[in-house]
């Protein structure tokens, strides 16, 4: 029998394609691989990650101190801070515009803000800090700038628009947006004044009582400077700037660079800028954590800041005031008489010679086209004049160094020089007067002859009435020398800034050498020198041949934290730049002849109205042919001769305490003595102020300084 094998059933094809299996074995593997990844997170390390959830950030917030205080010798306070109450605002990290905003309206309700200032750019920061209207503005600008991808340009056309369309403000809305400009020029974390000036007790009451709705805004205390003496000597103390004003853009990133924020105040001027990282004081800071939502979570202060260092000057304010009160009482005498209708003003400085401390320095500028006059003590050391015959005593110790005279030969003719085509070179009184002259009656009647003869025989002149007169090459180099080793024509080093040192004349005219002009330098009319290398020179002569650095800041010292007097930090100790190259007998050659300056019996005598003083005093004037321009601010105006009027001196003569030096520019008449009046009275000035007692038996016409 045949069996048939019943065949197998055909296997129903599954209707699910390959490449969906495909699929579904990738979505497998990357539901094992998500699997394996929260396993990595939450099993291996989800205590380290939830460690750095947690993290804070930590900063450092620095605050302003006050700036330390100047004080004069006797320890009067000459600058001070004025404490005055403050409403502050500081930036969170997460303070957006808007925020801001919705603050300043508020703060605007409580508190009077000065709308000054304010430009268009302001008023449109301001409008656009709401959400809603700028989204406004948005919608209306053009569509191809509606689409930019930049934020940047974005706002800039936005503001741009608001610009042009401006909406009218309450007065009460431009002081929010005065406000808001502050709260916005803010820098994360930094603390800046909304309002430092004027704020009265009801606005910090009022503003105390809603603290708490206007996030990041406080009641503060904030300083500024104060003078108790008034305008006195403010040209020298300097100035600060304002939190508006904030850094000075000369030198902005220096002062970045050395952690001072843009709405810093900072010295602008003279001692204040000059001693700036004395006067600044130390930061106080803050350490600051922050949670991940950018909130402040701790706040703990590290250091509370330091005030700034004090400064204590040289100076008697006393003996300042009354320098100042002679020196612009003089110069109103002299424009009242229509001496000084052209005339630059007048200025007076008095120093230590032993030590080289400035005891006054004082000016006044008078401006000849408008007749305006300020203060300007610090034209003693950035303006400089011709002296003169003030400056003789020098060109006798020079010739003394060049060895052309001695102690014991030093008598030369009084003949004036006749050059060709040149007036002829004499002194003030007649021709004729003198035959000849010493050193020291030539400086007793101011010989102006006697000078350019040392000058001649310096340069080995060869001479002969109404020639060409002939000289060495390097007479105005020797010259010149000899006259900065006291420090003519050299800046002093003095610790203010703005020091010149003067101008120097030409040595050659037409190709040759200018002798007619280094007879003129060897009396003091061709260079220009300052007031204070006049008072440095002075005390050289005075202290017997040491010529001291000028200073006027005596120490530095700190102010402790409950406001009572600590320790000096540092103290200036004089310093002897150099020592002149002239034996103890020239010198007194010298001091003699200024002795006679005063106490000379000679009619010539320049300066017997000092004789009065007891102890006696020493001095030499001066006289310098000087012009200016009858319009100063028109250099093609009509040139007008003056006369310059100087002095120079040092009392008591034979142990100086103080060295003088006055000069009173451009004058329109050559008989007048203010330079000897102001120079009298801040001799006399200084006796009494010092009780300086008078030599028993003292006379007027003593012969000799040792007598």
């Amino acid at each position: 029998m045949k069996y048939i094998r019943t065949p197998k059933p055909k296997r129903v094809k599954s209707h699910i394609p390959f490449r969906l299996n495909l699929l579904f074995f990738f979505v497998f593997l990357l539901l094992a691989a998500l699997v394996g990844q929260l396993a990595y997170l939450q099993i291996l390390n989800g205590s380290r990650f939830a460690a750095e959830v947690d993290r804070t950030d930590q900063t450092v917030v620095t605050g302003s101190v006050p700036r330390g205080m100047i004080y004069d010798s006797q320890g009067r306070a000459l600058v001070t801070n004025k404490a005055n109450n403050a409403i502050t605002y500081t930036k969170s990290l997460d303070a957006t515009a808007e925020s801001m905003y919705h603050t300043a309206n508020r703060l605007a309700r409580y508190i009077t803000m000065s709308t000054d200032g304010l430009q268009k750019r302001d008023y449109a920061d301001y409008y656009l800090a709401d959400t809603q209207a700028a989204k406004a503005v948005t919608k209306a600008l053009p569509a191809a700038q509606q689409k930019t991808t930049s934020d940047s340009k974005l706002y800039k056309y936005q503001v741009a628009y608001v610009e042009k369309h401006l909406p009218e403000y309450t007065d009460k809305q431009k002081q929010a947006i005065a406000i808001y400009k502050i709260m916005n020029g803010a820098t994360a974390l930094t603390t800046v004044y909304i309002k430092n000036a004027d704020v009265s007790e009801t606005e910090s009451a009022t503003v105390g009582e809603n603290l708490t709705a206007m996030s990041g805004v406080n009641l503060g205390t904030d300083w500024e400077r104060s003078y108790p003496n008034g305008d006195s000597m403010t040209s020298v103390l300097g100035t600060v700037s304002s939190t508006k004003s904030g850094l000075p853009s000369d030198g902005l990133k220096a002062y970045l660079a050395n952690g001072y924020a843009r709405n810093d105040r900072v010295g602008i001027s003279y001692l204040e800028k000059a001693y700036e990282n004395v006067l600044k004081g130390a930061k106080s800071r803050t350490q600051v954590e922050l949670g991940t939502n950018n909130q402040i979570e701790k706040q703990v202060q590290t250091f509370k800041g330091q005030q700034g260092g004090n400064l204590n000057l040289t100076i008697d304010s006393a003996y300042q005031t009354k320098v100042e009160a002679i020196l612009k009482s003089t110069f109103s005498s002299a424009l009242s008489s229509g001496a000084a209708a052209h005339s630059d003003g007048a200025y007076a400085v008095a120093m230590n010679p032993k030590t080289g401390a400035i005891l006054a320095l004082a000016g006044v500028a008078h401006n000849a086209k408008t007749g305006k006059i300020n203060d300007d003590a610090l034209g003693v050391l950035n303006r400089s004049f011709a002296m003169g015959s003030a400056v003789k005593p020098a060109m006798v110790l020079g010739a003394l160094q060049d060895g052309v005279i001695t102690v014991n030969d030093n008598t030369q003719s009084d003949d004036p020089i006749y050059l060709p085509s040149t007036p002829v070179k004499k002194s003030v009184y007649p021709v004729g007067t003198f035959g000849s002259l010493n050193a020291t009656t030539a400086l007793q009647v101011s010989s102006n002859i006697y000078m350019m003869r040392l000058a001649m025989k310096e340069g080995h002149a060869q001479y002969v009435a109404h020639t060409a007169m002939t000289m060495d090459n390097d007479i105005f180099t020797k010259m010149r020398r000899y006259f900065s080793e006291f420090g003519l024509g050299q800046t002093t080093g003095v610790d203010l800034p703005g020091e010149v040192k003067g101008q120097s004349g030409a040595t050659m005219t037409n190709g040759s050498l200018a002798v007619g002009s280094a007879l003129d330098l060897s009396y003091g009319n061709y260079d220009t020198y300052t007031l204070m290398q006049m008072a440095q020179y002075v005390s050289t002569v005075a202290n017997n041949g040491y010529r001291m650095k000028p200073y006027i800041v005596k120490s530095i010292s700190q102010t402790l934290s409950d406001g009572s007097n600590g320790p000096t930090l540092t103290t200036t100790s004089p310093t002897v730049q150099a020592k002149i190259p002239n034996t103890q007998a020239q010198i007194d050659l010298v001091k003699q002849g200024m002795w006679q300056v005063v106490h000379g019996t000679n009619g010539w005598t320049t300066a017997t109205n000092l004789n009065t003083l007891n102890p006696g005093v020493a001095a030499k004037t001066g006289t310098a042919q000087t012009f200016t321009r009858a319009d100063p601010t028109n250099p093609s105006s009509e040139l007008l001769e003056t006369t310059t009027l100087s002095f120079v001196g040092f009392a008591p003569a034979k142990d100086p305490q103080i060295a003088i030096a006055v000069v009173v520019p451009n004058l329109t008449t050559d008989s007048s003595e203010f330079n000897l009046t102001i120079g009298k009275q801040m001799i006399s000035d200084y006796y009494a102020l010092h009780n300086i007692k008078g030599n028993s038996g003292y006379s007027a016409h003593q012969s000799s300084i040792n007598g």
